[in-house]
């Protein structure tokens, strides 16, 4: 089985605040988020191929990273959509042809994802279709009445026990006949409410589990300014 890394670029991270993208905005040692995350996927001996999908006015600046940087498996730089799931469908439409892979799809900006992590997906592919990275809650959780988390407008409704919960991170990994099934489904119903993508497989292909692995701390989504510190 062929391991096709996709790095999710496409957005603008408006968050973060600035012009630039945030995948394109250095850390501490001067080379970008996107850098780091695509060198994760280079060195992950599993990986046989990698497509960065970027948004599409910033296609260049992605074009000539790859060419800067010499990554012998990044293959494909694809144009992202408004939304992530509609990035991820645009990846997957880019791979309709392949057969017997296995499709990761992984945030940029995650630029901190370990080798240990990408060896254990890539294990779990091995037994599994869907498999995804997570960790414990350790903060206490409320459940709100106010649904659209006004603040200073909300109530607490409940306390759930946080042990029956885990913080999603990246990659998530499929057998490409699944994430291709459950996608198509979701496209042909117009659903554009899912925030990652074992959440499309779990609502079109409920048969499937999707087996976690164990994440880490380190393996953080850079989302604000002061994450880049």
């Amino acid at each position: 089985m062929r391991h096709i890394a996709i790095i999710l670029a496409g957005g603008m991270g408006s968050r973060i605040g600035g012009k630039t993208p945030k995948q394109l905005l250095p850390l501490a040692d001067g080379r970008s988020i996107l850098e780091h995350s695509i060198d994760a996927f280079e060195a992950a001996p599993s990986i046989a191929e990698i497509a960065v999908v970027m948004h599409p006015e910033w296609m260049d600046e992605a074009k000539q990273l790859c060419e800067r940087n010499n990554w012998n498996k990044v293959q494909k730089i694809i144009p992202g959509g408004s939304e992530r799931w509609e990035s991820s469908w645009h990846a997957l439409l880019a791979y309709m042809d392949e057969s017997d892979a296995a499709l990761w799809f992984h945030d940029a900006a995650r630029p901190f994802v370990s080798q240990r992590i990408l060896a254990d997906v890539a294990e779990a592919l091995e037994t599994h279709e869907a498999v995804t990275v997570a960790i414990p809650v350790t903060d206490t959780l409320y459940r709100i009445k106010n649904e659209k988390l006004k603040i200073n407008n909300s109530t607490v409704e409940s306390i759930p026990s946080r042990s029956e919960y885990m913080r999603a991170q990246t990659p998530q990994a499929f057998h490409i006949d699944l994430i291709q099934s459950a996608y198509m489904k979701a496209v042909a119903e117009g659903d554009t409410l899912a925030t990652d993508d074992a959440g499309i497989v779990r609502k079109y292909e409920p048969r499937h589990p999707i087996y976690i692995v164990l994440g880490e701390e380190a393996n953080r989504k850079i989302t604000y300014a002061e994450d880049l510190k």
